[in-house]
């Protein structure tokens, strides 16, 4: 019984932090990573498709992207959807093969990232928080109908206690590397 509750809020807050993670992906840094066009949805035949799987995304250097499109008839919109974006991105067409060059990033565009991926760290501290919540309610309830006693309780409850603390801890560890990412010029 102890060991169910224990266990779905360790599945939750591994959820939590890998969903951090993903966040934290999208974010772009100065360099070029394929995942940055991951949020990207290009209008193909009526249908919002991710781009993805409308072309083989590589890096080209550490600045520039390459799309290989597999249906040549999309490239307008598919450099419509990179256009319109938010990821500041121009595409450059030259016949099969579209360039995405990444501008350098300035010092105020760094801080103001900076700040976005401490707002995700902080949602996903609160939800790790909420889970633990969510645990000790369960513990609670099993003492209320006398499934438990408070001694079994009070140490289940300081495992769910070292459990946040170590996913917090982890998404604190995730913070600070995408900082430093983030502020490297």
């Amino acid at each position: 019984m102890i060991n169910d509750i224990i266990k779905d809020a360790k599945e939750r807050m591994e959820k939590s932090v890998e969903s951090l993670r993903s966040q934290m992906s999208k974010v772009r840094t100065g360099r070029a990573h394929p995942s940055i066009l991951d949020s990207v949805m290009v209008n193909y035949y009526g249908v919002d498709t991710p781009l993805k799987q409308l072309a083989n995304i590589t890096t080209e250097d550490s600045r520039t992207l390459a799309l290989t499109l597999f249906d040549k008839s999309s490239t307008q919109a598919v450099e419509k959807a990179i256009l319109t974006s938010d990821l500041g991105l121009n595409p450059a067409s030259a016949g099969a093969v579209i360039r995405i060059p990444l501008p350098p990033l300035t010092e105020e565009r760094r801080r103001d990232l900076v700040k976005i991926v401490r707002a995700e760290a902080e949602q996903a501290r609160v939800a790790v928080r909420n889970i633990r919540r969510d645990a000790n309610n369960d513990l609670k309830e099993l003492l209320k109908e006398k499934e438990i006693t408070e001694d079994e309780e009070h140490s289940a409850e300081d495992d769910v206690q070292k459990l946040t603390d170590t996913y917090v801890k982890k998404i604190d560890e995730s913070l600070k590397a995408k900082e430093q990412d983030l502020m490297e010029v």
